[in-house]
């Protein structure tokens, strides 16, 4: 039998097809976790958001994050709040210094419109360890980043 502490939802084993044993559903709903298709789409765009980032493709990373004033980008050195203001940092922002590898990606999806994705990472030629995590939703226009952060370790 399957229990949860008040307040937390039940786990339940995933429908065939699903990857994750441990599916869960809030108020007696369904929502599969890392389901395969919405894992290969959010995967997908994360890469070629990660390609953009690298290369300085400013039209893509715009594209990637909602164009909307509910959007975030809080960073090692800003807060932004709105598209807009994400938009202007990266106009602004050196186009120098922003390679770096991953060492380690965790994507996880929950249902079919919602996923997370966290990376660490280290910039070519720094010691430091940076992390990063966003937030992503499917809208009309494709997956969009609609809340991000990234940090460095001291």
């Amino acid at each position: 039998m399957n229990q949860s502490p008040p307040g937390r939802p039940k786990a339940t084993a995933a429908p065939s097809g699903g990857s994750d044993p441990h599916d869960v559903g809030e108020r007696g709903g369904h929502m599969e976790i890392n389901r395969p298709d919405v894992l290969a789409e959010v995967t997908a765009v994360f890469q070629r958001y990660e390609q953009a980032l690298v290369g300085n493709d400013v039209a893509v990373l715009d594209e990637l994050f909602w164009n909307s004033p509910h959007t975030l980008r809080f960073g090692a050195t800003e807060n932004l709040h709105g598209h807009d203001a994400i938009r202007a940092f990266r106009a602004a922002r050196p186009a120098q210094g922003l390679a770096r590898t991953l060492l380690k990606t965790v994507i996880t999806t929950y249902g079919r419109d919602f996923a997370t994705a966290n990376i660490e990472f280290q910039r070519t030629g720094s010691a430091k360890t940076g992390r990063q995590s966003q937030t992503w939703l499917r809208t009309t226009k494709g997956w969009r980043v609609v809340a991000a952060h990234v940090s460095l370790l001291a």
